[in-house]
């Protein structure tokens, strides 16, 4: 999940220095969505812990 994230940050950036401003904002948006994805489930996971197996 992390990895798309930075695949589709590198993607927006590139998009933007060639002028396609409609790919970039969608790529930006994405990847935002993504990385807030990733943080949730890397502070859930946190937050629970690693339990003992039944």
């Amino acid at each position: 999940m992390l990895r798309a994230s930075l695949f589709l940050f590198v993607l927006a950036l590139v998009a933007a220095v060639l002028g396609f401003g409609g790919l970039a904002s969608s790529a930006a948006w994405l990847a935002q969505i993504f990385a807030l994805v990733f943080l949730v489930g890397a502070v859930i996971s946190f937050a629970l812990g690693r339990r003992p197996a039944v």
